[in-house]
């Protein structure tokens, strides 16, 4: 019997409040991809530890859920967790390497693409995963997906255009 990853995990989007849904249009924007994309995992860091690991800054302030994604360092071969926005899909969770639309591959999307083996953490429940690259119809999906919930992800994908690969994975249970 194949499980449910988002369910299991309890992994969902909230709609959100007004103030939220600014948020989330900020930082679709250019400016905001560009100063999130440099800020936003320190300042993650620091609401955790104020939290006890209960928030992050992406939930406080955008009433998203932030998946803690660990990996395997494709050079390092170190663990390396990275905060990121999931999507629900087809029984497991999606992974869009956008990068706040900046000009590079983010480090978690090639360390998949080297090792497909991760573990999965939110709100303290752990599951081990594998990373499968998800076909051209499939990440048009996952992206029409994200969009509803943020709609950056457009605008990234927009902005990012030909430049360079958007990686999208699907995260998939390994025991089915």
């Amino acid at each position: 019997m194949e499980r449910d990853l988002a369910a299991d995990l309890g992994y969902s989007h909230a709609t959100g409040s007004p103030l939220h849904r600014v948020f989330r249009w900020g930082a679709g924007t250019r400016a905001g991809g560009w100063v999130f994309s440099r800020v936003l995992r320190h300042v993650d860091d620091v609401v955790g530890r104020l939290t006890r690991g209960r928030h992050s800054a992406p939930s406080l302030l955008a009433g998203l859920a932030v998946l803690d994604v660990t990996t395997t360092g494709r050079r390092s071969g170190q663990r390396r967790t990275s905060h990121l926005i999931a999507t629900p899909y087809d029984g497991g969770l999606a992974l869009i390497g956008t990068n706040f639309g900046q000009a590079t591959t983010p480090a978690w999307a090639l360390n998949l693409e080297a090792d497909p083996r991760a573990v999965v953490t939110y709100r303290g429940t752990t599951r081990q995963v594998t990373a499968r690259v998800a076909t051209p119809a499939e990440a048009d999906e996952v992206f029409a997906l994200a969009a509803r919930f943020y709609p950056g992800y457009a605008r990234y994908r927009q902005r990012i255009g030909s430049s360079r690969r958007v990686r999208v994975f699907v995260l998939e249970d390994p025991t089915g």
